[in-house]
């Protein structure tokens, strides 16, 4: 992920592939691993990062929009997914937002809060890049990129436990760290790599899902809502134990928006056989009210239902939602049952998604490497030591507004702090 293959400690690299043994190796120069790469060689381990791109940090530079919402001021571990929901509660403890944030500080780039304590670069998400790039310099990192891995074996000794056999030639390192990401975005270099790694040495996994993803309706609901493409709108959905209020978007595959990319994870989960899982998405169209006590203070109304209801709701939503269910009628001629029916849809529409939009329009990964297979202080594999997870390529997955950032952030500092 660097713009041209890069090697600090101003060595060529001719030099570089001379230097073929290392304390730690970290495969994958996103977030988590240069994090991972910056704090171990700021503590006097001899470090090399090796990814196959040729650009660093591609999911980092456009991330938020090109301002790389880079962690939430309130972070704890209900805001993460994972099978094993207590092993993100010790890294997370460790390093927190105020830790990034003290380092983008220092580093002098500007920043600025959004909603629900999201924090974002004011400039640009290279300002990030740039800065991971200077900590890893400040530890004195080597670099070998672009550059594919062919295979690893272990190696003869607790020194030399693995060697890995790439295409700038031979290199072991005492630790491994695996920080190759998950599947979203295949197009910037996505790879199930971390999971073969994770496989060959026996580690358990947890099926992947894309997450924080548009979801896709079957023909009979896209043909009921084919007009509303582009329209958004403030609404509360669930899914199972998730409950999220922000905008829904109406898209001519089906829902997406930041409230539906929340639930999507949840919505993924429930094929995990989860106990909260659940096939259908709640959503609440009146948000911020009571639905049945607005009703009823208009229950004598003349108004068309949809008329009506569009005090609230986009009009052609409104229509839409009424035609479906045979609503479209002066207000005052339903009864007392009929409108307690109408609340009842109004504050929970049912949804029954079909699918997802795939990893090409997620932004991570659910599921992973089984964490109850690592250590949740130092991310080392419990059976296989010297072997390190960090990242989305573990089965940690955050909500939408800079949670996974700052898992990244915070595994990778675990990880670097003990390799």
């Amino acid at each position: 992920m660097l713009r041209a293959p890069v090697v600090h400690r101003s060595a060529t690299m001719s030099q570089l592939h001379r230097n073929t043994r290392y304390d730690v190796i970290v495969l994958g120069a996103g977030a988590a691993g240069m994090m991972c790469a910056a704090q171990a060689g700021q503590r006097g381990r001899k470090v090399l990062i090796i990814d196959h791109a040729s650009k660093l940090a591609e999911k980092i530079r456009i991330s938020g929009g090109g301002r790389c919402n880079f962690t939430n001021l309130e972070v704890g571990i209900g805001n993460y997914l994972s099978r094993n929901p207590q092993f993100c509660r010790s890294a997370l403890s460790r390093y927190t937002p105020g830790h990034f944030i003290e380092l983008v500080q220092r580093h002098g780039i500007a920043w600025h809060e959004r909603e629900h304590g999201q924090l974002f670069c004011d400039d640009s998400a290279q300002d990030i890049i740039d800065m991971l790039r200077h900590e890893c310099q400040d530890g004195q990192v080597d670099w070998a990129m672009p550059c594919t891995l062919n295979g690893i074996t272990p190696g003869p000794d607790e020194v030399s436990r693995f060697h890995l056999d790439t295409s700038h030639g031979p290199f072991s390192c005492t630790r491994l760290v695996v920080a190759t990401g998950g599947l979203s975005i295949p197009k910037i270099g996505a790879s199930p790599l971390g999971y073969r790694i994770a496989e060959q040495f026996g580690l358990a996994m947890v099926a992947p899902r894309p997450a924080l993803v548009p979801l896709t309706l079957p023909p009979e609901e896209l043909t009921l809502y084919k007009e509303l493409s582009g329209m958004a709108f403030d609404a509360l959905a669930g899914c199972g134990s998730g409950q999220f209020r922000e905008n829904l978007l109406f898209t001519h595959r089906g829902l997406s928006g930041p409230v539906i990319l929340q639930v999507s994870s949840y919505w993924q989960a429930r094929e995990y056989g989860d106990e909260d899982g659940s096939a259908q998405i709640t959503v609440n169209l009146f948000p911020a009210e009571n639905v049945r006590d607005w009703l009823g203070e208009r229950a004598r109304s003349k108004s068309l239902l949809p008329n009506l209801l569009s005090e609230r709701l986009p009009r052609r939503f409104a229509q839409a939602f009424c035609d479906q269910r045979g609503w479209s009628r002066p207000t005052n001629q339903f009864n007392q049952k009929e409108l307690d029916a109408i609340a009842g849809a109004l504050a929970g529409w049912q949804i029954s998604p079909n699918g997802t939009l795939g990893y090409a329009k997620a932004e991570v990964t659910l599921g992973g490497v089984d964490t109850r297979a690592l250590s949740s202080r130092t991310m080392e594999a419990n059976k296989v030591p010297g072997l390190h997870f960090v990242g989305e390529v573990m089965d940690v997955t955050g909500h939408l507004g800079g949670y996974n950032f700052q898992w990244a952030w915070a595994s990778g500092h675990a990880a670097g702090q003990a390799v």
